[in-house]
């Protein structure tokens, strides 16, 4: 019996270290690979079409930053139509088959400035040229080929007011004037401004018009956690295609009457969360279906041929998620992109009438997606029997036992993660780290009930639930307790601040990235156009005045002498959303108690490093310091 016991025991030894070489050996087989790639400028990204499918457009690196490109379909010469070397172009679109209307920032303000160039380079203009003055599109007006609506708060920093903007020359009058609540605007398929949207903080109303000539009328209020969100008009502009969650815990599709404000026909709805994106043919004027996230993006077709065309596009690029990017007007001609939690996929066209398909670049070719990581859904249980739901990410060529782990709470919070390529997480994993994201209470996307448990919760049960996250893990085996960090931007940067100081011994090293550390000073420096909804914030996260004590606890400014492992902080000198200011107090109360802790602002930032070399700067430093206090590879 003992020998037995003996050569049971002498076999179990010699599996362990069996599958210990094997797995060292697996870790061996995947490169360590540079940084850079991971966070350098993509080959080609954003493909769209000119509205009469002959052009397609795209942004391409020059000079370090995404200018943007225009080709003549079926031939090989490329046009840059810009010429930005301080920012990337933050996005454009085809006013026209022969003008391209574009918007770029200075140095992270987020003031966006409108441009507009046509395809051959030629003729760029500044359509508004002001300063600190922010400006968002409405209406492109696509059988208006001269003509965009945008809306400005050029005459009061509050409050955005509806201007008409011919594209050529930039004249511009104002079509509608913000009274002082009004937070979006709605237009029909003919382009007319008919329906709005106002906040007081607390109640949200809808406005409506039959025209432009009316007034505008209030036709529902509800509660700001109460939502009736316009989609888009039905196509005789009688209705609206709303996403609500009127006497429901989960947003769904309804058909609304907007004049008499009654809800018509539910379009489509699901049991586990919300569903906020419904897919059109403007050609066909009809509606084709339903795009909403659980654990992935799926999707329900209610149109046959729209259906047809997307099981056509997952057989002949099989092992990917496929999505329609844009078309021409016709719809005859598409970009189609692939994408997975392995690599930012590749774009391809798809000439419907003729049947061409091809492959047009891989966005970034330099990785390989043999050695990137999986990306799992998971999901555990609080401490107090919510079920929180989230994406684990396994270093390749490892098991799933004693690793070094990164946290990465998302930011927002009012937001979600999603499964999908992440730069960072696969970053993380190839150095080493498991990397757990978690949509903790207050995340978006699963009904009002999960989303309203994190109001005045910061610090406390949405951090529990990040705790929860990390024990699960411990509990599991995966997780080395002694070599946890935790790492986020925004309120993950926040929450972050709130683990080192709030849990100080489950973490072995912190990173914020543009994070909150004093909720008092951040509401007092939030920009004037948030002012709308600063009293929604107030019952959210706490109102400065009623909720004092509550607060002061939620600050990690407040509880720095529980501080008592190595931090890492970053942060952009122009950022409007965390000002500056909120990253200095942290250092400098640290510094106080004669902790040096490195710190990184960078003066042509905003929320975030958009800037490629500003993106190696941190990555790179973030790269050492987390291999310094968890052990992980280092370049």
């Amino acid at each position: 019996m003992k020998k037995k016991l003996l050569l049971t025991l002498v076999f179990s030894i010699f599996l362990l270290f069996t599958l210990t070489l094997m797995v060292q050996s697996n870790q061996d087989e995947v490169p360590l690979i540079p940084m850079e790639d991971f966070f350098r400028n993509p080959e080609k990204i954003g493909f769209s079409l000119s509205p009469n499918g002959a052009y397609w457009a795209f942004l391409q690196p020059w000079e370090n930053r995404l200018n943007i490109h225009v080709q003549k379909i079926g031939e090989e010469k490329i046009t840059r139509i810009t010429e930005a070397t301080e920012r990337d172009i933050a996005g454009y679109l085809w006013a026209n088959n022969n003008r391209i209307v574009y918007a770029q920032d200075e140095a992270g303000d987020e003031n966006y400035k409108v441009y507009a160039v046509d395809i051959d380079g030629s003729n760029r203009n500044t359509l508004t040229p002001f300063e600190e003055v922010k400006v968002h599109l409405i209406d492109d007006l696509e059988n208006n080929p001269d003509e965009m609506l945008m809306m400005m708060n050029k005459r009061d920093k509050r409050f955005y007011d509806v201007y008409r903007i011919n594209i050529n020359n930039g004249e511009m009058e104002m079509l509608a004037k913000n009274p002082g609540n009004i937070v979006g605007w709605i237009t029909d398929h003919e382009g007319k401004l008919r329906v709005a949207t106002t906040s007081d903080g607390v109640n949200t109303s809808i406005l409506y018009r039959e025209k432009e000539s009316d007034p505008f009328e209030v036709v529902i209020t509800t509660s700001f956690k109460e939502t009736v969100a316009p989609l888009f008009f039905t196509f005789d502009n009688k209705y609206l295609y709303v996403s609500s969650n009127v006497d429901r815990d989960k947003r769904a599709i309804f058909k609304y009457d907007i004049a008499n404000a009654k809800f018509l026909e539910k379009i489509y709805e699901h049991p586990e969360v919300d569903v906020t994106s419904l897919l059109r043919s403007k050609k066909e004027k009809k509606i084709t279906g339903v795009a909403y996230y659980t654990d992935k993006r799926y999707y329900h077709f209610f149109d046959r041929e729209r259906k047809e065309l997307q099981e056509d596009l997952e057989k002949r690029l099989p092992g990917y998620e496929v999505a329609i990017t844009d078309s021409s007007r016709d719809e005859t001609k598409l970009i189609i992109i692939t994408y997975s939690d392995k690599g930012l996929g590749a774009y391809y066209f798809y000439d419907l009438t003729t049947g061409e398909f091809r492959k047009m670049i891989e966005i970034s070719p330099w990785l390989e997606e043999k050695y990137m990581a999986d990306m799992r859904p998971i999901k555990y249980t609080s401490r107090d029997g919510l079920t929180i739901h989230g994406y684990l990410t396994i270093p390749k060529g490892s098991i799933s036992q004693n690793l070094p782990v990164v946290i990465n709470p998302h930011g927002g919070p009012w937001a979600r993660d999603y499964w999908g390529y992440n730069p960072e997480v696969q970053f993380l994993a190839n150095r080493g780290y498991a990397v757990l994201q978690m949509n903790f209470r207050g995340s978006t996307g699963y009904g009002r009930k999960f989303w309203e448990l994190g109001f005045k919760e910061w610090g406390k049960k949405m951090q529990d639930d990040i705790t929860d996250g990390v024990n699960w893990l411990i509990e599991q085996g995966i997780a080395d307790p002694q070599r946890i960090g935790i790492y986020g931007g925004s309120y993950g940067g926040y929450a972050t601040l709130a683990g080192v100081t709030f849990t100080p011994d489950l973490y072995a090293c912190g990173v914020d990235y543009v994070g909150i550390s004093n909720i008092f000073s951040w509401f007092s420096g939030i920009p004037p156009y948030w002012e709308p909804i600063r009293e929604m914030f107030y019952e959210m996260v706490g109102d400065p005045e009623k909720d004092k004590e509550l607060l002061e606890a939620a600050s990690p400014l407040f509880h720095v002498d529980k501080i008592k492992v190595p931090l890492f902080v970053a942060q952009g000198a122009n950022d409007p959303r965390v000002p500056k200011a909120e990253s200095d107090q942290m250092v400098e109360a640290l510094k106080a108690r004669g902790i040096e802790i490195p710190y990184m602002v960078k003066d042509n930032e905003g929320h975030g490093f958009a800037n490629e070399e500003n993106r190696f700067d941190f990555y790179g430093a973030m790269e050492e310091f987390l291999g310094e206090h968890l052990g992980g590879r280092v370049e």
